[in-house]
């Protein structure tokens, strides 16, 4: 005892030993108020009520211990360990926790005692943790027969103070219970203080500024304070001021805390609602979901923040149309839902344009004058749904068609017309899971030069078998890709298993794979091509990468930046469907591209139509200009073939040649072009007349 008072005297700052002994005295009155209060509660209102009493008592009790911390005076310089502080905390509060829910919950006549034990333990507990947060600058020694004293007046104390708070509810027995909690846990910490010992590793030591110390630990006892204050506020609530409470709080839970309007809960259980006061008294509403258009931009453009104020404002304009039966709900970022009241189909759709002109009119942030789109899709229940359920999907794929279709941005949901939307959005999840799952092949088609009928190389084309609905063509599943977002993973997918299907053809062959204008969106394409060409072991030469020049335009500066980078990764390049779109020789100029594809399309015409074959010599005369080769797409006959013999094409790809074929099969695809090749340059070496330089 004499060491433990020797320890209180001479080693503290007796001012803040005063005040963590009124913080302690308080939480204990606290704590045994809300224990009585939770124990006398049934349910989650028990539950709530201990929760508060351990909060109040375990911050209370961790401010008493951390302000004795600061008011030891310490023989050397010392922080804190903000980890093992805050782990302190939490262990007061959690073990408290456990402790005050065995006391007041199980229905067990030793329960407040064992309870108070548990809560006593994890007090020390909380104690011994937050002084090994305590670091000092020399060695730490503990004397263990003190230790363990003091853990076991926190128990004994703890215990008999839940114990007879528990039996009588008599004032003289509370006042008792407070004066044992606080008393242990009192003892606990001065009788572990009189355990630990600090040798100091230096003389002339930092020492601690003692006037920031006291600083810290008023403000600790402030905040201990805050906490005391708050959960006997809490406390004192009454009735009345309970369902106020309960009801703003039903209020936040069912609000967007953005904008103020009901949120998604509240939706669903809004539609709940009228969907079964429709079903009994046969009024139709309509549901209605708006997605706003450009805000992306603004986002990207302004920043957040002017995101933000945008959607504050484009709430309250919909908000205003409540007076007229819309009630707007945000569902999440950019996208709301108005249910509209009973009203004809004519009339719903008459409110909802005016909502859209209200959102799409422009407002000004910042100084700077915005503006979004907003595409609208609706469907009526019961006229289109039999369910919630229902009505959500329809309205969504009539919002789906609203997108696509810039001349009409309100769309109320057509069977026929959205059965086509349905295929396409159920494909495009189809097309997810084959991406996943590695269901899609590569299928090659090969090209050969024209003048030696030598195969150079093979066009890597993607194929994908539906398991239900069989083929799905290129034109139909590459542009899916595009508008949901999967092309990236498609794209690069496509680029490895080409190299890695094809990087030990026993010669040096090309192997030509497309790139979609999206793909140079991804943030490092060149970094992506040679980590492919790096795993796969594929040599660059052999790569040759194909883009249309609609993936120029759209920004011109970085894709060909871009695409100097792979081309220095020894890549080559080729301009695809050249003579279609575009078709800039400012293009050309920009780059230096490896090869011209012409356009399938001239193949169609180019044995009837004169101006075709005009074209097709004025693109090859100029590819000789500029030493880039031109291999024509899309050759069926033999007479196209043989025209391009004539006109000096390089190379050609088509049906005639080889139709696309799986890996398995590059070995049929060669002989098969080789043969067709040789048959039709004899041929032509045959027919009189014919100039030696284009025979064989």
């Amino acid at each position: 005892m004499i060491t433990i008072l020797d320890c209180l005297i001479n080693e503290h700052d007796l001012r803040l030993v005063v005040v963590a002994a009124l913080i302690c005295m308080a939480g204990s009155w606290t704590a045994i108020r809300l224990y009585r209060r939770g124990k006398d509660g049934e349910g989650a209102e028990r539950f709530g009520w201990l929760f508060l009493g351990a909060t109040a008592a375990g911050s209370s009790i961790w401010c008493t211990h951390f302000i004795a911390m600061l008011a030891y005076e310490a023989p050397t310089g010392v922080s804190f360990n903000p980890v093992l502080t805050v782990i302190s905390l939490l262990v007061a509060i959690v073990g408290g926790f456990a402790g005050l829910v065995i006391a007041g919950a199980l229905p067990l006549r030793l329960a407040p005692t064992v309870g108070g034990g548990v809560f006593g333990l994890s007090i020390a507990a909380m104690h011994y943790i937050g002084m090994n947060a305590y670091v000092v600058d020399g060695v730490i020694d503990w004397d263990l027969g003190l230790t363990s004293v003091s853990i076991i007046l926190a128990a004994l104390l703890s215990s008999a103070s839940v114990h007879i708070a528990s039996r009588d509810r008599t004032m003289t027995s509370k006042s008792i219970a407070v004066a044992l909690m606080a008393t242990g846990v009192v003892l606990l910490h001065f009788t572990g203080m009189a355990a630990f010992r600090i040798t100091p590793l230096s003389i002339g030591v930092h020492y601690s500024d003692p006037t920031a110390m006291q600083g810290m630990a008023i403000s600790v006892a402030m905040v201990g304070l805050i906490v005391l204050g708050a959960a006997f506020a809490s406390y004192l609530i009454d009735g009345q001021t309970q369902a106020r409470s309960l009801d703003e709080l039903r209020r936040m839970a069912l609000s967007d805390v953005l904008t103020g309007l009901s949120n998604r809960a509240h939706f669903t259980e809004e539609l709940e609602a009228r969907a079964r006061r429709s079903r009994k008294t046969g009024q139709c509403f309509t549901l209605a979901a708006i997605d706003l258009d450009r805000f992306k931009e603004i986002n990207d453009m302004r920043g957040h923040a002017a995101g933000d104020r945008t959607l504050v404002t484009i709430a309250e304009r919909m908000d205003a149309f409540k007076a007229e039966g819309a009630h707007v709900f945000r569902i999440g970022g950019d996208e709301f839902i108005a249910l509209v009241d009973d009203a004809s189909r004519e009339a719903a759709a008459a409110l909802l344009a005016r909502l859209r002109e209200a959102v799409i009119a422009p407002f000004v942030i910042d100084g700077y004058e915005l503006s979004v789109g907003a595409s609208i899709g609706a469907a009526r229940f019961p006229d289109d749904a039999a369910d919630v359920e229902q009505l959500q999907r329809n309205a969504d794929l009539a919002l789906y068609r609203a997108k696509a279709d810039p001349s009409d941005k309100i769309c109320f949901f057509d069977t026929e017309m959205d059965e086509a939307a349905r295929l396409k959005r159920e494909l495009a999840i189809d097309l997810r899971r084959a991406i996943e799952n590695d269901e899609l092949q590569l299928h090659y088609q090969v090209q050969t030069s024209v003048s030696s009928g030598l195969v150079t190389g093979f066009e890597a084309l993607l194929r994908w078998t539906h398991p239900t609905r069989g083929r799905i063509p290129p034109s139909d599943f590459i542009p899916l890709a595009e508008e949901n977002g999967l092309i990236l993973p498609l794209g690069e997918w496509a680029l490895k298993t080409a190299c890695r299907e094809c990087a030990h053809f026993r010669k040096p062959l090309k192997v030509a794979v497309n790139l979609s204008p999206v793909q140079f969106l991804h943030p490092d394409l060149p970094g992506m091509v040679a980590a492919t060409l790096a795993e796969t072991g594929m040599r660059p030469e052999c790569l040759e990468l194909e883009l249309t020049e609609s993936a120029i335009i759209a920004d011109k500066a970085r894709t060909l930046a871009t695409l100097k980078k792979i081309r220095a990764l020894g890549v080559t390049i080729a301009l695809d469907d050249f003579g279609t779109g575009y078709s800039s020789l400012e293009t050309l100029r920009s780059f230096p591209f490896d090869k011209i594809k012409l356009d399938r399309s001239f193949m169609n015409e180019l044995e009837s139509n004169h101006q075709a074959r005009s074209i097709i010599r004025a693109v090859l005369a100029l590819g000789r200009s500029l030493d880039i080769p031109v291999l024509a797409e899309g050759i069926e006959t033999r007479d196209q073939l043989e025209i391009l013999h004539e006109e000096g094409c390089d190379t050609a790809q088509g049906y005639l040649l080889g139709r696309p074929a799986p890996f398995e099969e590059i070995n049929l695809l060669t002989d098969h072009a080789v043969h067709t090749l040789r048959n039709t340059l004899w041929e032509l070496r045959a027919k009189p007349g014919l100039p030696r330089s284009l025979a064989v």
